[in-house]
Protein backbone atom coordinates (compact mmCIF):
# COMPACT_ATOMS: atom_id res chain seq x y z
CA UNK A 1 0.00 0.00 0.00
CA UNK A 2 0.69 3.46 -0.89
CA UNK A 3 1.69 5.60 2.56
CA UNK A 4 1.54 9.54 2.41
CA UNK A 5 4.17 11.69 3.94
CA UNK A 6 3.90 15.19 5.72
CA UNK A 7 6.05 17.79 3.83
CA UNK A 8 5.85 21.54 6.24
CA UNK A 9 6.44 24.28 4.35
CA UNK A 10 6.44 27.70 5.55
CA UNK A 11 5.12 31.05 3.65
CA UNK A 12 3.88 34.34 4.20
CA UNK A 13 0.15 34.38 2.62
CA UNK A 14 -1.87 37.60 2.50
CA UNK A 15 -5.44 37.41 3.38
CA UNK A 16 -8.15 36.36 0.89
CA UNK A 17 -11.08 35.16 -0.06
CA UNK A 18 -11.03 32.71 -3.00
CA UNK A 19 -13.42 29.88 -4.09
CA UNK A 20 -12.90 26.63 -4.37
CA UNK A 21 -13.39 24.33 -7.39
CA UNK A 22 -16.59 23.45 -6.11
CA UNK A 23 -17.74 26.59 -6.18
CA UNK A 24 -17.54 27.17 -2.58
CA UNK A 25 -15.89 30.55 -0.91
CA UNK A 26 -13.18 29.89 0.67
CA UNK A 27 -12.19 31.10 3.81
CA UNK A 28 -8.43 30.92 4.78
CA UNK A 29 -8.47 33.36 7.57
CA UNK A 30 -11.18 31.67 9.10
CA UNK A 31 -9.90 30.39 13.24
CA UNK A 32 -10.77 27.04 13.81
CA UNK A 33 -9.39 27.69 17.33
CA UNK A 34 -11.85 29.94 18.11
CA UNK A 35 -14.37 28.76 20.66
CA UNK A 36 -18.15 28.73 20.20
CA UNK A 37 -20.67 30.84 21.19
CA UNK A 38 -21.57 30.75 25.07
CA UNK A 39 -23.83 28.28 25.97
CA UNK A 40 -24.46 28.80 29.70
CA UNK A 41 -21.91 26.31 30.94
CA UNK A 42 -18.81 28.30 29.97
CA UNK A 43 -18.39 29.90 33.22
CA UNK A 44 -18.28 33.47 31.74
CA UNK A 45 -15.37 32.81 29.55
CA UNK A 46 -17.31 33.86 26.21
CA UNK A 47 -16.30 33.02 22.75
CA UNK A 48 -12.19 34.35 23.40
CA UNK A 49 -9.55 32.82 21.57
CA UNK A 50 -7.76 30.37 23.47
CA UNK A 51 -3.91 31.81 24.67
CA UNK A 52 -2.99 28.10 24.76
CA UNK A 53 -3.12 27.00 21.59
CA UNK A 54 -2.41 28.67 18.32
CA UNK A 55 -4.60 29.78 15.91
CA UNK A 56 -5.61 27.14 13.22
CA UNK A 57 -7.56 28.67 10.05
CA UNK A 58 -9.37 26.67 7.46
CA UNK A 59 -7.40 25.84 4.04
CA UNK A 60 -4.24 24.11 6.52
CA UNK A 61 -2.63 27.51 7.10
CA UNK A 62 -1.62 28.14 10.54
CA UNK A 63 0.20 30.83 12.66
CA UNK A 64 3.00 30.16 14.60
CA UNK A 65 4.75 32.10 17.61
CA UNK A 66 6.63 34.88 15.26
CA UNK A 67 3.43 35.51 13.22
CA UNK A 68 4.75 33.39 10.24
CA UNK A 69 1.94 31.71 8.79
CA UNK A 70 2.94 28.22 7.44
CA UNK A 71 0.81 25.41 5.77
CA UNK A 72 0.91 21.85 5.89
CA UNK A 73 0.62 19.75 2.40
CA UNK A 74 0.61 15.73 2.05
CA UNK A 75 1.88 14.70 -1.03
CA UNK A 76 1.95 10.89 -2.12
CA UNK A 77 4.11 9.02 -3.84
CA UNK A 78 2.88 7.64 -7.58
CA UNK A 79 1.80 4.78 -8.05
CA UNK A 80 1.02 2.63 -11.01
CA UNK A 81 -2.27 1.18 -9.40
CA UNK A 82 -5.16 1.81 -11.21
CA UNK A 83 -8.90 1.11 -11.37
CA UNK A 84 -10.05 1.39 -15.07
CA UNK A 85 -13.32 2.92 -15.36
CA UNK A 86 -16.01 2.24 -18.44
CA UNK A 87 -18.07 5.08 -19.77
CA UNK A 88 -21.66 3.76 -17.87
CA UNK A 89 -19.88 4.69 -14.68
CA UNK A 90 -19.14 8.08 -15.48
CA UNK A 91 -21.08 9.06 -18.52
CA UNK A 92 -24.96 9.57 -18.03
CA UNK A 93 -26.61 6.74 -19.74
CA UNK A 94 -28.92 8.19 -23.22
CA UNK A 95 -31.64 6.29 -24.81
CA UNK A 96 -30.42 4.36 -28.17
CA UNK A 97 -30.78 6.09 -31.14
CA UNK A 98 -33.90 5.01 -33.18
CA UNK A 99 -33.52 3.29 -36.41
CA UNK A 100 -33.93 5.37 -40.04
CA UNK A 101 -36.52 4.91 -41.88
CA UNK A 102 -35.54 3.42 -45.18
CA UNK A 103 -38.44 3.57 -46.65
CA UNK A 104 -37.71 6.15 -49.27
CA UNK A 105 -35.22 3.56 -50.59
CA UNK A 106 -37.43 0.97 -50.84
CA UNK A 107 -38.95 0.10 -54.34
CA UNK A 108 -42.53 1.14 -55.21
CA UNK A 109 -43.37 -2.52 -56.38
CA UNK A 110 -42.50 -5.85 -55.74
CA UNK A 111 -43.50 -7.26 -59.02
CA UNK A 112 -40.59 -5.17 -60.27
CA UNK A 113 -38.32 -5.83 -57.56
CA UNK A 114 -38.43 -9.39 -57.91
CA UNK A 115 -37.64 -9.20 -62.02
CA UNK A 116 -34.76 -7.55 -61.76
CA UNK A 117 -33.28 -10.32 -59.05
CA UNK A 118 -34.72 -12.49 -62.06
CA UNK A 119 -31.98 -10.73 -64.50
CA UNK A 120 -29.30 -11.05 -62.29
CA UNK A 121 -29.60 -14.00 -60.91
CA UNK A 122 -29.78 -15.35 -64.80
CA UNK A 123 -27.20 -13.33 -66.07
CA UNK A 124 -25.06 -14.61 -63.46
CA UNK A 125 -26.09 -17.77 -64.90
CA UNK A 126 -25.48 -17.30 -68.06
CA UNK A 127 -21.77 -15.78 -67.05
CA UNK A 128 -20.84 -18.65 -64.98
CA UNK A 129 -21.91 -21.24 -67.46
CA UNK A 130 -19.36 -19.16 -70.37
CA UNK A 131 -16.53 -19.29 -68.07
CA UNK A 132 -16.80 -23.10 -67.19
CA UNK A 133 -17.41 -23.96 -71.05
CA UNK A 134 -13.94 -21.74 -71.55
CA UNK A 135 -11.86 -23.57 -68.73
CA UNK A 136 -13.03 -26.60 -69.72
CA UNK A 137 -12.31 -26.22 -74.00
CA UNK A 138 -9.21 -25.11 -73.08
CA UNK A 139 -8.38 -28.11 -70.67
CA UNK A 140 -9.28 -30.28 -73.50
CA UNK A 141 -7.41 -28.45 -76.15
CA UNK A 142 -4.05 -29.27 -73.92
CA UNK A 143 -4.78 -32.91 -74.24
CA UNK A 144 -5.69 -32.57 -78.07
CA UNK A 145 -3.09 -33.79 -80.68
CA UNK A 146 -0.36 -30.88 -81.63
CA UNK A 147 -0.81 -29.23 -85.27
CA UNK A 148 2.32 -31.58 -86.23
CA UNK A 149 0.50 -34.84 -84.95
CA UNK A 150 -2.84 -33.96 -86.96
CA UNK A 151 -0.60 -32.94 -90.35
CA UNK A 152 0.75 -36.83 -89.93
CA UNK A 153 -2.73 -38.24 -89.63
CA UNK A 154 -2.91 -38.35 -92.86
CA UNK A 155 -0.88 -38.67 -96.13
CA UNK A 156 -1.40 -38.67 -100.01
CA UNK A 157 0.36 -40.60 -102.47
CA UNK A 158 0.45 -40.04 -105.97
CA UNK A 159 0.25 -43.47 -107.77
CA UNK A 160 1.51 -42.30 -110.60
CA UNK A 161 4.88 -41.76 -108.86
CA UNK A 162 5.29 -45.77 -108.52
CA UNK A 163 6.34 -47.49 -111.47
CA UNK A 164 4.86 -51.29 -111.91
CA UNK A 165 6.93 -54.11 -110.02
CA UNK A 166 8.71 -51.49 -107.77
CA UNK A 167 8.47 -50.54 -103.73
CA UNK A 168 7.79 -47.12 -102.60
CA UNK A 169 8.46 -46.67 -98.36
CA UNK A 170 7.06 -43.31 -96.93
CA UNK A 171 6.72 -42.41 -93.32
CA UNK A 172 3.35 -42.23 -91.71
CA UNK A 173 3.17 -41.61 -87.77
CA UNK A 174 6.37 -42.17 -87.32
CA UNK A 175 6.19 -45.78 -89.01
CA UNK A 176 7.18 -46.81 -92.83
CA UNK A 177 4.68 -48.40 -95.28
CA UNK A 178 5.75 -50.33 -97.43
CA UNK A 179 3.30 -49.71 -100.93
CA UNK A 180 4.08 -52.20 -103.78
CA UNK A 181 3.15 -51.72 -107.06
CA UNK A 182 2.71 -55.68 -108.45
CA UNK A 183 2.76 -57.42 -111.46
CA UNK A 184 0.03 -59.71 -113.21
CA UNK A 185 3.10 -62.46 -112.39
CA UNK A 186 3.29 -61.49 -109.02
CA UNK A 187 -0.67 -61.22 -108.25
CA UNK A 188 -0.84 -64.61 -109.83
CA UNK A 189 1.70 -65.66 -107.62
CA UNK A 190 0.63 -64.26 -104.19
CA UNK A 191 -3.49 -66.47 -104.77
CA UNK A 192 -1.78 -69.65 -105.77
CA UNK A 193 -0.43 -70.32 -102.35
CA UNK A 194 -2.24 -72.52 -100.17
CA UNK A 195 -3.09 -69.89 -97.70
CA UNK A 196 -4.97 -72.09 -95.27
CA UNK A 197 -1.82 -73.77 -94.41
CA UNK A 198 0.37 -70.90 -93.63
CA UNK A 199 1.45 -69.52 -90.39
CA UNK A 200 -1.05 -66.90 -90.10
CA UNK A 201 -3.75 -68.03 -92.69
CA UNK A 202 -4.95 -65.13 -94.94
CA UNK A 203 -5.98 -64.75 -98.61
CA UNK A 204 -4.76 -62.27 -101.06
CA UNK A 205 -7.97 -61.11 -101.50
CA UNK A 206 -8.29 -60.34 -97.97
CA UNK A 207 -5.37 -58.31 -97.93
CA UNK A 208 -5.83 -55.62 -100.71
CA UNK A 209 -8.22 -53.45 -101.95
CA UNK A 210 -7.04 -53.87 -105.50
CA UNK A 211 -4.41 -56.63 -106.45
CA UNK A 212 -2.13 -54.24 -108.17
CA UNK A 213 -1.40 -52.33 -105.09
CA UNK A 214 -0.49 -53.92 -101.63
CA UNK A 215 -0.02 -51.36 -98.92
CA UNK A 216 1.43 -52.72 -95.23
CA UNK A 217 3.53 -51.04 -92.25
CA UNK A 218 7.06 -52.30 -92.43
CA UNK A 219 7.53 -53.17 -89.37
CA UNK A 220 8.63 -56.87 -88.63
CA UNK A 221 6.13 -58.42 -86.55
CA UNK A 222 8.58 -60.21 -84.60
CA UNK A 223 10.52 -57.59 -82.51
CA UNK A 224 9.41 -54.72 -84.34
CA UNK A 225 12.89 -54.66 -86.79
CA UNK A 226 12.47 -53.11 -90.90
CA UNK A 227 12.39 -55.67 -93.68
CA UNK A 228 14.01 -55.57 -96.64
CA UNK A 229 11.80 -55.18 -100.10
CA UNK A 230 12.65 -57.72 -102.70
CA UNK A 231 14.40 -60.44 -101.02
CA UNK A 232 14.08 -63.36 -98.91
CA UNK A 233 13.19 -66.83 -100.22
CA UNK A 234 9.74 -66.20 -101.21
CA UNK A 235 10.87 -62.81 -103.17
CA UNK A 236 8.77 -60.48 -100.95
CA UNK A 237 10.46 -59.22 -97.75
CA UNK A 238 13.40 -60.39 -95.88
CA UNK A 239 14.03 -59.78 -92.17
CA UNK A 240 18.10 -60.01 -91.15
CA UNK A 241 18.02 -59.17 -87.84
CA UNK A 242 16.26 -62.67 -86.96
CA UNK A 243 15.69 -64.27 -90.58
CA UNK A 244 11.88 -64.33 -90.97
CA UNK A 245 10.57 -64.42 -94.66
CA UNK A 246 7.54 -62.88 -96.04
CA UNK A 247 5.99 -63.71 -99.59
CA UNK A 248 5.08 -60.96 -102.06
CA UNK A 249 2.05 -60.57 -100.39
CA UNK A 250 3.26 -59.50 -96.88
CA UNK A 251 2.45 -62.82 -95.50
CA UNK A 252 4.85 -64.83 -92.88
CA UNK A 253 6.52 -67.67 -94.58
CA UNK A 254 9.10 -69.08 -92.58
CA UNK A 255 11.20 -67.47 -89.62
CA UNK A 256 10.27 -66.18 -85.97
CA UNK A 257 8.31 -63.69 -86.82
CA UNK A 258 4.42 -64.82 -86.23
CA UNK A 259 1.92 -62.94 -88.06
CA UNK A 260 1.89 -60.84 -91.09
CA UNK A 261 2.53 -57.70 -91.82
CA UNK A 262 -0.09 -55.24 -90.77
CA UNK A 263 -2.08 -53.72 -93.12
CA UNK A 264 -3.13 -49.81 -92.24
CA UNK A 265 -6.08 -47.96 -92.84
CA UNK A 266 -6.15 -46.68 -96.14
CA UNK A 267 -8.35 -45.35 -99.40
CA UNK A 268 -7.32 -46.01 -102.90
CA UNK A 269 -8.92 -43.26 -105.46
CA UNK A 270 -8.25 -44.56 -108.45
CA UNK A 271 -10.09 -41.40 -110.39
CA UNK A 272 -7.65 -39.04 -108.66
CA UNK A 273 -4.72 -41.20 -108.53
CA UNK A 274 -4.13 -40.82 -104.97
CA UNK A 275 -3.18 -42.91 -102.32
CA UNK A 276 -4.36 -41.62 -98.76
CA UNK A 277 -3.22 -43.76 -95.79
CA UNK A 278 -4.76 -43.27 -92.29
Amino acid sequence: MASSQAVRKAVTIAPSVRALPSGLPSAPRLNLAARAPSDGHDHSHGPALRSDAPSRFTGGLRTGNVGLHYQTVFTSPATTLYKQRYIHTSAVVKDAPEVPDFSAYRPRSDSKNRAMSYFMVGSLGVLSASAAKSTLTGFLETMAASADVLALAKTEVELASIPEGKNVIIKWRGKPVFIRHRTPDEIEEARNVDWKSLRDPQADEDRVKNPEWLVMLGVCTHLGCVPIGESGDYGGWFCPCHGSHYDISGRARKGPAPLNLEIPPYELNEGDGKLVIG
